[in-house]
């Protein structure tokens, strides 16, 4: 192979080409055209298709530079020498995978003698000859062409080398190149050179060789080749840096360079030299986070300051491009960090992965099997991930490290960054004399010009101000004022996010108008000259709601710019709220408390005309142009007082002062009752010379006033339940006394006009539906009747129909719940003069309790759950009775599933599934407040048509629902079916949902805000109130009795003497005959005496009014009720009548001084309880009848009535009731949660405050729910103790029997009933805040209340209980059996000595079947309860098992399936559910086979307790386990689950 050769073919090309051009039309021979070249001219000719170029390139790359260490800097190289090193390097670096025991590479680079020389001390090359080729191999692979031992791509290799013309490209741009190798295999060393670019191959020397492996490659550069005379600074640094690179990404060798050993010790310590003195924003040094993921990857992540930095090695390759891989491990960082920064920034920018990307700086060591590259240069490595030979799935713990390295942060002051920029772009730094394309903007002539300093923009609120301000402006001019309404309250901006500050045209209004930009600073006044006003002035409503609008401006203003603050830019327009008028005389007042301080050093204030400004509307135009002609007195200025201001700006608006906000409020009621106590006067801001305020006054005195407001009607009083609005409905029902329905919308007119209500109408209207709804989930007990479509449970009540077409009344309970007795021992209030709605009503029993409450105010939220009546009035009677109450589950009137205590004020919602065949489930109720179109749409919509992340569930689901009841029938593969029955179908299908109630935050009796931590501590404070209150109610009644029957007697004796003649009055002078009277020894009008007394000047609208006028002016004794009797009453009948009425009165009088104040109230209790089972019945027969929406008063149509109802919408006799399962993961959570509660009560409220609260709970993972909810399964079956004491005094409230039959058959036993009622109860307010929460479970209370606590009380229910469930017609049973089961397993259960762990197993095991099955769950949970571990659970049951069960099982595996199918509903539920359950659903319950969460052993005692319970009423079918259902879990299933419930 001569050099010449080779070279002189190139020449003539060359010339041809140069030629060509000066002598265009010249011919060239076709030979000189068409050409063909060896393999190694073709090299030497188009060097760049093997070695890249071969010209030198500018270009940033990091090198090694002495005395600097790594740098990225502008480097000058001919990428053609790179990469002849290159080759040589990686051939070295690859001996590595052949020879693990290699140990050391040296690199010596040797400028002055131009000469490189590679040593490894691997493996040798076999000194052999090649049997084909008949060379050498070291001369075949170093002087041949296409030659390579990485050919066989079968063979997984992790080299570098791949296309076999690495190391001879480098002998071929060398002009001289030796190889010399040592191999111990077959004892030769050989050595050769090559010179003139492979031109030359020297001679071979072998030697005799015994030492250590080694093979050494030195080359000289042809340096002309690349155009370079020497080996430059730069070209040696790149080099440098490749011996560092070796270092880093060859594991376990050691590399010198130039004989100094290279400060590498693995990769970790190769990443530290790129980050040596590298800080991130805040000056701390870069975190690194470091993984070697397994033999073949290892991945450093750090932050990157400029855009995505990658450095990658593939075989020790350097892929400075980066490639696949580096995707490949980017890719898994980017979406866990995407989702990160997703949470943290809600609703800013978004950002997308390559955004994220850029913050990163990842470092990849990976050795992949045949990659594959883009060029021979292999920069960018092209193999698919999929052929890797290897995987690098990234730990939790990297992932974790991998967040908190700084990239979120990185990234979200990006988003900060690029949320700014987007903000100025909407407002521009010109100055603009005129604006255009804000509408409503009445802009001040001046503005924008060079006296726009003194103009003032006025904001008004809305557009009726404005025009108040416009015409006020007739007497200031239109030169140096602006005027803009805002609609209503604008934005807090303080952690709004930047999507609703971009997006709120309000915000960019103000600021184009004002010409305001953001994060400017306005501190000199040369600044303040790019504004177009000078000032801006606020003019509200003098209201709470106005002092509102003035803080969130403020806080606007302070926010953005604080330094505008200081420079007294706002200004607040104040109007009267109060005039006083007379004569020509007129006094304003600008607060309530100033003109109370009038009132009362007014002697006669009477005599003056009092009207109240409630707007700024209210006010005339010539009102306003005096306003504006007296500006000094109403325009006020917010004066900067200091930092003390900029803390009360930030506590009363940031979210993050939650705690601070609650301590404000609540020192403000304190304070406020103490000076209501002592009679001082309220604190004011605005009196007659104030001409500026600081902003720490404003929020202070005026801002606490609207937050305090903002709590006293969005949190209601723990006295009568209600908020402000709806006592004012309720006031005025009370009032009208409507005997016929009234129209909503009138009724709303009606309660404005009587209560004087500020508001808005609709809202009103509102208030009222809500007061009437009586669906699932709204309320236990509606104060109204629902007359007309109020909303069901289809939509939540938001399908009601306009107020306008629908009509409601009070409901008969509603004066039997708020007597009218204790009309007069209440605190009226008075507004504008007139006397409206009570401080709060005193209900007979909590009614916060009975209807649940739910409201967001500031600082704190409240949300507490509905209670079953009965329960709440058995506990009122055990107070009476001085017993401790019994604890109490939320319970939902109507509702057919379960609640369950996880812990304490945590419930689980279920609703019930059963199944129908191996294919077919059917869904019968929801948790409450899980609305049936919503679920719909929600749940089974995405599951049978897949989402992205989800594929399809179900086959096909059809809906059988009526507005009261639900029935999906849903459809599945057998397979999908068994997993999700391994899972739980009420995992699977959403249907538990949690109730966490740690908000139960009321107004007390005194106005001040208080927090309770269980429904008992709101019952007991309650009772003594309401006892107090029966107290002064008897009082007051022996009094007017008194006076009565004073007055009565008079009368009496008046008629008679003037009957006998001993008075005359005829033809006598008015004074002499009121002399006569006072010497006969009557008394003046007892009754207004009395009541004048009792310091009620408030008239009580009885016909004793109008005379009392009459006779007022005459001071001095009031003889009237004598003197203006009829002549009729001189008649015999008239005087009998008389006579008996005094008797009554004196009787009436004795009775009530012998009852006692509970006697009252027991009286009060039993009435009602009275007209609740009426009205039940009633409900329940109209129901059946199908003649649901008419008014009680209807009878409703006959029971036969009932085939009417279609079957379908019933739930199918067959199915095979599931259990819910309670989890001890969701028991753990709840557990959690109580922890988290106990540091961060407080804030709870708070955020809700801030965000409503109403989410809060609904996105836990489903998987939380579910596991709450089977907690409290558990718990509540422990908690059975509840209600059922009470059952002694009151048969009816059996609470098992309730729930069993409960809605069913109402009206069955009253028992039942009550149990219904429970249900029913359930319903109650819509408040509760759809967590799901609470969903946790009126039967289960029930339940629970009964197994648990008092056997006794078990033992009662169970004695009356049992038996109905059994007469239960079928549905009802199955009805029944769904709720009941619960319940009726108390009453099962037989043994009453069990100690408490039995028995709350057992009341399982023999009540009603269906029961069973509930109970069943319950047992375990109870033993978990009692503490008994899950073994010794299984004892428990298996002595009742033995006790009872030993012999009927057997027979009871026969009978019972049949039972189950038609007998009860419970029983049949119980029967065939067991199988399934065992399958898989109920998780403690039944499963044996689930025993996921059951130990297999708890299982099968289950099994057998089960069988017995059902035994012992009727045999209960074994479980026939379906063989496999429960078996595998399904994944996908579980992850839907975890999103949220709904």
């Amino acid at each position: 192979m001569e050099l010449s050769q080779p070279q002189s073919p190139l020449r003539p090309a060359n010339e041809n080409i140069v030629v060509g051009k000066p002598d265009g039309p010249k011919k060239l021979s076709v030979e000189h055209i068409y050409q063909k070249k060896t393999q190694l001219e073709h090299i030497l000719l188009r060097p760049d298709t093997y070695i890249g170029s071969v010209e030198l390139v500018t270009q940033q790359m990091w090198v090694y530079d002495e005395g600097i260490g790594l740098n990225c800097r502008d480097v000058t190289f001919v990428p053609g020498l790179y990469k002849i090193f290159d080759e040589i390097l990686v051939n070295a670096a690859d001996n590595k995978q052949r020879d693990k025991n290699m140990s050391c590479i040296k690199v010596t680079i040797d400028v002055e003698n131009n000469t490189i020389s590679v040593w490894n001390n691997g493996k040798g090359i076999p000194v052999v000859e090649h049997k084909v080729e008949k060379v050498y191999v070291p001369a075949l692979i170093f002087g041949q062409l296409l030659t390579s031992s990485n050919y066989d791509d079968n063979e997984k290799k992790v080299t570098g080398g791949r296309n076999g013309y690495g190391a001879k490209l480098c002998n071929i741009f060398s002009t001289k190149f030796t190889v010399e190798t040592g191999c111990r295999e077959y004892k030769k060393l050989f050595k050769q050179t090559w010179t003139d670019n492979m031109g030359k191959a020297g001679e071979m020397k072998l030697k005799y060789f015994d030492g250590d492996d080694y093979t050494c490659v030195t080359f000289q550069p042809d340096l002309s080749k690349f155009k370079m005379t020497v080996l430059d600074k730069d070209i040696v640094a790149l080099m440098s840096r490749r011996a560092y690179d070796i270092a880093g990404s060859t594991k376990d060798v050691k590399v010198f360079l130039n004989g100094q050993r290279l400060p590498v010790k693995g990769f970790r310590s190769y990443v530290d030299l790129y980050l040596k003195d590298k800080v991130d924003e805040t000056g701390n040094a870069l975190k690194v986070i470091h993984e070697e993921v397994n033999s073949r990857w290892e991945v450093c992540l750090t932050l990157s300051e400029k855009g995505f930095q990658q450095v990658s090695f593939v075989n020790s390759i350097a892929t400075t491009k980066g490639g696949r891989h580096v995707d490949y491990v980017a890719d898994q960082l980017v979406t866990k960090i995407i989702d990160v920064v997703k949470k943290k920034n809600k609703n800013g920018v978004g950002v997308k992965p390559f955004q994220v990307k850029n913050h990163m700086w990842i470092f990849v060591n990976a050795l992949i099997e045949n990659p594959t590259f883009d060029s021979q240069t292999k920069e960018n490595m092209t193999l698919q991930a999929k052929n890797f030979g290897s995987t690098c799935k990234l730990s939790e713990k990297f992932i974790k490290g991998a967040v908190g390295c700084g990239i979120v942060e990185s990234i979200l002051n990006w988003v900060k960054f690029k949320a700014q920029n987007q903000l100025n772009k909407k407002c521009s730094a010109v100055k603009h004399s005129k604006i255009k394309g804000v509408p409503k903007l009445d802009d001040a002539n001046d503005a924008g010009s060079k006296n726009s300093l003194d103009c003032t923009l006025i904001l008004t609120e809305g557009d009726s101000a404005k025009t108040l301000a416009v015409s006020g402006l007739g007497v200031v001019g239109r030169d140096k004022y602006g005027v803009f309404p805002l609609r209503g309250k604008i934005l807090n901006v303080r952690e709004a996010s930047h999507k609703q500050i971009m997006e709120n045209a309000e915000i960019n209004n103000i600021i184009k108008i004002v010409g305001l930009q953001y994060k400017k600073n306005y501190e000199d006044q040369e600044s303040l000259k790019s504004l177009r006003y000078g000032k801006i002035m606020i003019m509200t409503d003098q209201d709470q709601d106005g002092s509102h609008i003035k803080g969130l401006l403020i806080n606007f203003i302070h926010h953005n710019w604080p330094s505008l603050l200081r420079h007294n830019f706002l200004e607040e327009f104040i109007t009267p709220i109060i005039k006083a008028f007379k004569n020509k005389e007129e006094i304003a007042f600008y607060s309530i408390p100033e003109f109370e301080e009038w009132k009362a050093n007014t002697q006669n204030y009477n005599s003056w005309k009092i009207k109240y400004y409630k707007g700024l509307g209210t006010s005339t135009s010539k009102e306003a142009k005096e306003y504006f002609a007296d500006m000094a007195k109403h325009r006020i200025g917010f004066k900067y007082s200091g930092p003390e201001d900029d803390a009360a700006i930030t506590l009363a608006f940031s979210k993050k002062k939650i705690e601070e906000r609650k301590e404000w409020l609540t020192n403000f009621m304190e304070d406020r009752r103490q000076r209501k106590l002592h009679g001082l006067p309220e604190e004011y801001l605005y009196g007659k010379n104030t001409d500026y305020l600081t902003y720490n006054d404003f929020i202070n005195k005026e801002l606490v006033l609207f937050s305090n407001s903002d709590n006293e009607r969005s949190i209601p009083s723990l006295v009568d339940g209600l908020k402000p609005g709806q006592r004012k409905v309720l006031f005025t029902c009370f009032k009208r006394n409507d005997k016929r329905e009234v129209k909503v919308a009138q009724l709303a007119g009606s309660v404005a006009e009587m209560s004087s209500y500020h508001h808005g109408e609709a809202a009103l209207m509102m208030t009222i539906i809500n007061l009437a709804q009586n669906f699932v989930g709204s309320n236990n007990l509606n104060l109204l009747q629902p007359i007309g479509q109020f909303g069901t449970r289809l939509h939540g009540g938001k399908d009601s129909a306009s107020p306008r077409y629908i009509f409601t009344m009070l409901s008969p309970l509603a004066r039997l719940v708020f007597p009218p007795m204790d009309d007069n021992i209440l605190r009226f209030l008075y507004d504008d003069n007139q006397r409206v709605e009570p401080e709060w009503y005193m209900p007979i029993i909590p009614m916060v309790l009975v209807n649940g409450a739910e409201g967001i105010g500031t600082g704190w939220a409240c949300k507490i759950p509905n209670f079953d009546i009965r329960e709440v009035v058995n506990n009122i009677r055990r107070l009476m009775d001085g017993e401790e109450p019994l604890p109490m589950l939320p319970s939902y009137k109507n509702f057919k599933g379960t609640i369950d205590e996880l812990g304490p004020n945590q419930y689980v919602i279920s609703g019930e599934v059963s199944i129908l065949d191996s294919t077919t489930i059917e869904i019968t109720e929801l948790p409450v407040r899980t609305w049936t179109q919503t679920y719909k749409e929600q749940v089974l919509e995405p599951m049978l048509n897949g989402t992205e992340k989800t594929p399809p569930l179900i086959t096909d689901y059809k809906e059988y629902h009526t507005d009261t009841t639900v029935r999906f029938v849903v459809k599945m593969t057998e397979d999908k079916l068994a997993e999700a029955e391994a899972v739980g179908l009420h995992k699977v299908f959403k249907l538990q949902t949690s109730l966490t109630c740690n908000s139960m935050v009321l107004f007390d009796h005194v106005g001040f805000l208080k927090k309770y931590d269980s429904p008992q501590d709101i019952l007991k404070e309650f009772f003594e109130l309401r006892l107090r209150y029966y107290n002064l109610r008897k009082e007051w009644l022996i009094g007017m009795l008194g006076a009565e029957s004073a007055k009565l007697s008079n009368q009496a004796r008046f008629i008679l003497e003037k009957i006998d003649g001993k008075i005359v009055i005829e033809n006598k002078p008015k004074k002499e005959l009121i002399q006569v009277l006072i010497q006969r020894g009557y008394e003046s009008d007892p009754v207004k005496a009395w009541k004048e007394a009792q310091n009620k000047d408030e008239e009580e609208g009885e016909e004793e009014e109008e005379n009392d006028k009459e006779s007022a002016a005459a001071s001095g004794p009031d003889f009237n009720y004598l003197l203006n009797m009829p002549l009729w009453y001189l008649t015999k009948e008239k005087k009998d009548e008389l006579c008996k009425q005094r008797d009554n009165k004196e009787k009436e009088l004795e009775n009530l001084k012998r009852k006692s104040p509970s006697d009252l109230w027991k009286e009060d209790l039993a009435a009602f309880i009275e007209e609740l089972d009426v009205v039940e019945a009633k409900q329940a027969q109209d129901e059946s009848a199908g003649i649901v929406g008419k008014p009680l008063k209807v009878k409703g149509g006959k029971a036969k009535v009932k085939k009417a109802q279609l079957a379908e919408v019933m739930p199918s006799p067959h199915g095979i009731r599931v259990v819910p399962r309670i989890t001890a993961e969701m028991k753990a959570e709840a557990e959690k949660k109580t922890k988290k509660k106990v540091k961060s009560e407080k804030t709870e409220f708070d955020e809700n405050q801030d965000e409503n609260t109403s989410g809060e709970k609904e996105t836990a993972g489903l998987k939380k729910r579910l596991a709450q909810k089977l907690k409290t399964e558990q718990g509540a079956k422990r908690q059975a103790t509840l209600p059922f004491k009470p059952l002694k005094k009151t048969k009816k409230r059996n609470p098992w029997s309730d729930s069993g039959s409960d809605s069913e058959s109402d009206f069955e036993a009253p028992p039942q009933r009550e149990r219904v009622v429970r249900q029913a109860a359930a319903k109650v307010k819509p408040m509760v805040i759809s967590d799901s929460n609470h969903s946790s479970s009126d039967e289960d209370s029930e339940f629970q209340g009964d197994s648990e606590g008092n056997s006794e009380s078990d033992t009662n229910s169970k004695k009356k209980a049992p038996p109905k469930p059994k007469p239960a017609p079928k549905e009802t049973s199955e009805k029944a059996a769904k709720a009941p089961k619960q319940k009726a397993v108390p009453t099962a259960v037989p043994v009453q000595d069990v100690p408490e762990d039995k028995v709350s197993q057992a009341p399982a095991a023999p009540s009603v079947p269906v029961p069973s099955t509930k109970a069943v769950p319950k047992k375990p949970v109870a033993a978990k309860k009692a503490g008994a571990t899950k073994d010794n659970q299984p004892s428990i049951m298996d002595i009742l098992a033995k006790k009872k069960a030993a012999p009927k099982a057997k027979p009871a595996a026969k009978e019972g399936p049949l039972r189950a199918e038609g007998d009860n509903a419970k029983g049949r539920k119980a029967v065939k559910r067991q199988p399934s359950f065992l399958d898989s659903d109920s998780d403690s319950d039944f499963g044996s086979k689930p025993a996921k969460s059951v130990v297999s052993k708890k299982s099968k005692v289950q099994e057998d307790t089960f069988t017995i319970d059902s035994g012992d009423k009727s045999p209960a079918p074994q479980p026939r386990a379906r063989p496999g259902r429960a078996k595998k879990p399904v994944q996908y299933l579980e992850e839907s689950s975890e999103d949220d419930l709904f």
